[in-house]
């Protein structure tokens, strides 16, 4: 039971990193439009995530450190503040997303306008980083966004036609009506869904506020192992819930209702009550990961005290940063930006910053002053370099494609 609680970090992290506002709408629209033709980009997003975080885990176990609390000193305080600028940007954008995907949540069960719920679920959201322990954040959270199975089960029972969805996902184009700079802008998305930055950052400083050491090292990579694939699993399942149902239909999905309608007609009320927690779950734990992580890489940058393993009046910087953004982030959403477009632009912010931040976690990994006898290995080191190549390629093209197609217009 212990080991088993102690793979709930992955799981909280691949469910808000897999599955938080963006994707949960990215995945359900890229269904909608491309059919499962996409599907080779989740499953490269979670290799590529499980290689970077299996590097980050280690690092956390070996060295007893963050990957940001060694980026300063192992690349010098103007690349870091680089890497710090472009991350923060990101991270805030994320935040005002996710709060505003869980006041969307709400709005579904409860028919409140999801504007009104807003700051009920930042504050909710506050405080559970303020007063409750991170162990219990992360199982409580972790678990309940296992609710998203549903998806599984939901397309279980709509009885796709199995060849056709393979076929979809063996051939790799874009429909007819789809042009490829639109097919290529989605993929780069998904991508930058499955690797955002955040989740090493979170899943580091995790490690270290779970005090792993080296004898941790295995359940650093079962949560990896376990927890990533999980969540790309459920990417899969909500795009083909959404080439099942809406892509017939020539439904193209641009809200939370559309996404979750699949599930409703696959299981039913007791499904939709499913999906409406999982959602819920997922978004508010993606909430917490994503302040969380604004909080430690501001201070692990700086050299401040951090983590909610020491009290909050020693850590006092670190708790006031979360503060203010979650302020700045719950007056963008209050503004009525649409939260699912505020969180598909920051997917392609965040893939053009991939290398900013996969680089340093590549290089300390193999830095035998920080790592001893636990550097990269050729395997490691070969698949973490034709990622970084991949990465570079896709920062570069982000922002030209985004112009182009008019964020995927």
């Amino acid at each position: 039971m212990k080991k088993f609680l102690g793979i709930t970090l992955g799981i909280l992290t691949a469910i808000g990193g897999f599955v938080d506002i963006g994707d949960l709408v990215a995945n359900a629209l890229v269904g909608s439009r491309f059919g499962m033709s996409l599907a080779w980009v989740v499953l490269l997003g979670v290799v590529g995530i499980c290689v970077f975080a299996e590097m980050s885990g280690r690092i956390a176990a070996v060295s007893g450190r963050a990957v940001f609390d060694l980026v300063r000193e192992r690349l010098g305080p103007k690349a870091g503040l680089a890497n710090l600028g472009a991350s923060f940007f990101i991270l805030g954008m994320t935040v005002a997303a996710e709060i505003g995907g869980a006041a969307l949540a709400l709005e579904l069960a409860t028919g409140v306008n999801y504007l009104l719920c807003v700051p009920a679920v930042a504050f909710a959201a506050w405080l559970v980083m303020w007063r409750v322990k991170f162990e219990t954040l992360e199982r409580v959270f972790g678990l309940a966004g296992l609710a998203l199975v549903i998806f599984v089960v939901a397309l279980w029972q709509l009885g796709p036609d199995w060849a056709q969805l393979w076929h979809q996902a063996s051939h790799p184009v874009p429909p007819q009506d789809e042009g490829v700079p639109t097919y290529l802008y989605y993929a780069i998305a998904l991508l930058g869904g499955a690797m955002t930055p955040y989740e090493v950052f979170f899943f580091s400083s995790g490690g270290v506020e779970e005090k792993w050491t080296r004898r941790d090292l295995s359940v650093s990579r079962a949560n990896v192992l376990i927890g990533f694939p999980l969540g790309g699993l459920l990417s899969l399942a909500i795009a083909a819930c959404a080439a099942t149902v809406l892509l017939p239909a020539h439904v193209q999905v641009d809200s939370l209702d559309q996404m979750v309608l699949p599930v409703a007609l696959g299981a039913g009320q007791v499904g939709l009550a499913l999906v409406i927690l999982g959602v819920f779950a997922a978004t508010f734990g993606a909430t917490l990961e994503v302040a969380l992580s604004s909080g430690y890489s501001l201070s692990q940058y700086f050299g401040w005290q951090w983590g909610k393993f020491v009290r909050p009046r020693e850590a006092a910087r670190f708790h006031a940063t979360i503060l203010v953004v979650m302020i700045v982030a719950t007056a963008l959403i209050l503004t009525t930006v649409d939260p699912i477009m505020v969180t598909e632009y920051s997917l392609v912010f965040s893939a053009a910053a991939l290398p900013l931040t996969y680089l340093p976690v590549l290089m300390i990994a193999n830095d035998r002053d920080y790592m001893q006898d636990k550097v990269n290995g050729v395997f490691s080191n070969t698949l973490g370099t034709i990622f970084m190549i991949l990465l570079v390629a896709v920062s570069i093209a982000a922002i030209p494609l985004m112009l182009a197609t008019k964020a995927g217009q």
